[in-house]
């Protein structure tokens, strides 16, 4: 257990609800599903029916698919110099969706910044989006830029805005930042980019060799890691939400322990920021159903989307940096792709 982590106390100023230890249950349910589910074993036994009918993002943010594809296909599957890698890694997570990705290889072949074009780009995904393809993922979160860049489409805003990061040699100015904040704050300072989003990327870009920051430095929780906190927390007077992720952070052993829960890390590495405030996002989901008195800040009181299962292998893959103990992941002797 960690040293010197004690349960809160009536004359703390964080003051937990009820959802505090449905925090952590649904952490351990959703690692567990998922651990079961690489590792061939029946989910039988994980009688959470919440987490059986509903779709969760994993427990950990590079577990998911599209962070694996970003990851393994788009980040690794070659190798690229700093520039080429974050040219690589926007363009990506502009869309998030790799169909999209999938569709530029096609067509232009190896994704390079020195191949990249403007118009060509924009060219081929107006006729692409004419034939009625969707192109950004129901996760998308920026803004269309139609206004800022003075186009009719926000893909053409967006390779714009791609097009001014690498003019101003932003993957250099990235590639020379100290910390993960100084890498935020160059993020930040373009338009269109919001200060979730500009964390989110950083987060992306640190999964390269472009950077190597501690992802236990800085956080910048979302506006559903927000409805989230307000659920778990009847108060927290005087404590940012990102001090709180912090928090959660720093407890996680102990509060796993506290509840008797046999929490698997990924391979080793614990819960990082990121992923405490990930957690929060979807246990704000999670209490629509198991604890419908509870308010968050958006109000919202139903989950939108069931589980629908993807048969399609991921061989799972993790930045080399990570030194994730793969044996450990899928089950001693037995490294192999599953469906998660």
């Amino acid at each position: 257990m960690t040293k010197n982590i004690y349960s809160f106390s009536t004359l703390d100023p964080i003051k937990p609800s009820i959802a505090y230890d449905t925090y952590w249950r649904f952490a351990h349910a959703r690692q567990k599903v998922f651990l079961n589910r690489l590792r061939g074993q029946s989910n039988e036994l994980v009688s959470d029916e919440i987490i059986q009918k509903y779709k969760f993002t994993n427990a950990y943010r590079a577990c998911d698919r599209v962070s694996q594809y970003l990851i393994k296909d788009v980040i690794y599957k070659e190798t690229f110099g700093s520039r080429d890698q974050f040219f690589r890694i926007i363009l990506f997570k502009l869309f998030n969706k790799i169909d999209t990705w999938k569709l530029l290889e096609e067509k232009f072949g190896t994704i390079s910044a020195e191949s990249f074009s403007v118009k060509h780009y924009s060219t081929f995904l107006d006729a692409e989006m004419n034939r009625g393809r969707v192109l950004y993922s129901n996760a998308y979160m920026m803004a269309s830029g139609c206004k800022e860049y003075r186009v009719t489409r926000k893909h053409q805003a967006h390779m714009l805005l791609l097009d001014d990061m690498l003019k101003d040699d932003l993957p250099k100015k990235i590639q020379d930042c100290k910390t993960m904040k100084e890498a935020y704050e160059l993020l930040l300072s373009y338009p269109l980019i919001g200060r979730f989003l500009a964390y989110q990327y950083t987060t992306d870009l640190n999964y390269s060799e472009i950077t190597d920051f501690s992802e236990r430095e800085f956080t910048i929780p979302g506006p559903g890691a927000r409805d989230g906190i307000r659920k778990c927390f009847v108060s927290h007077s005087g404590i940012a939400e990102a001090e709180l992720i912090k928090i959660l952070t720093d407890r996680q052993e102990y509060e796993f322990e506290r509840l008797g829960l046999d929490f698997q890390t990924l391979g080793g590495r614990p819960l990082q920021y990121i992923d405490i405030q990930n957690i929060f996002c979807e246990t704000d989901k999670y209490c629509r159903v198991v604890h419908p008195e509870v308010q968050g800040v958006s109000g919202r009181t139903k989950i939108k989307q069931l589980f629908k299962r993807n048969d399609d292998p991921i061989e799972y893959f993790f930045p080399p940096k990570w030194n994730i103990d793969m044996e450990v992941l899928y089950g001693r002797g037995q490294v192999s792709g599953g469906s998660c």
